[in-house]
């Protein structure tokens, strides 16, 4: 009943709850975005969702379009202001994506969303993580935030498919915050620190961890 019904219903009421309240300083946020960086004050980027189905994913703009001579893009690492280093070490950055979780794009608690290029990259059990909705928080990022390899994150993203209730979702709400107040292993935007995800090899090979470590934190 949870995870067909109440989950999606907790979803809708939370995103409006903290549309309302946030309302305001994220209006706020954007113009200080607008006049600082530029526009588009959003970034928006497709990734995968539920049933392997892309959207549109919004955050808030972070870094320049500053190019080179040949008017090729700089390094993200170039391009990212001090405004957008902070936005993303305290992740405000992603509060956009409350109207994502509104209109049922994602979820509170679920897989991170990543970009469609990475779809046939998946093992057949690394796919498993869009048999839900994508969320802001998992527990396969509390493990290590973005700090994390590809593929501990993808067992995260698994166990949690697996795993999933409200209690499980309690818990990733909680540490979600504590995460969030330390800026524990934040990095300036996610593929930066860890590089592009091109596929598991010898997945076989890897070593999983027991149940239960991702609730353990």
């Amino acid at each position: 009943m949870y995870k067909n019904c109440f989950k999606r219903l907790l979803d809708i009421l939370l995103s409006l709850f903290a549309l309302l309240v946030l309302g305001l300083p994220m209006l706020v946020l954007a113009l200080v975005i607008r006049v600082t960086i530029g526009s588009p004050v959003l970034f928006r980027q497709q990734r995968v969702g539920k049933g392997d189905k892309p959207f549109s994913l919004m955050k808030f703009r972070s870094m320049t379009d500053a190019r080179d001579a040949n008017g090729v893009y700089l390094p993200d690492e170039e391009r990212i202001t001090k405004l957008g280093h902070f936005l993303r070490t305290t992740s405000l950055d992603e509060l956009p994506e409350l109207f994502n979780i509104l209109r049922g794009d994602m979820s509170i608690i679920g897989p991170r969303p990543l970009p469609v290029r990475y779809l046939d990259r998946y093992t057949p059990q690394q796919r498993r993580r869009h048999e839900v909705r994508p969320g802001l928080s998992c527990p396969s990022i509390l493990d290590g935030r973005n700090t994390n390899t590809w593929e501990r994150q993808f067992e995260g993203d698994v166990w949690y498919v697996d795993h999933l209730s409200f209690w499980t979702d309690l818990h990733c709400v909680l540490h979600t915050f504590h995460i969030v107040l330390t800026r524990k292993g934040a990095t300036a935007e996610e593929g930066i620190s860890r590089g592009e995800f091109i596929g598991t090899a010898n997945v076989e090979d890897l070593k999983h961890d027991h149940e239960g470590n991702y609730m353990k934190l």
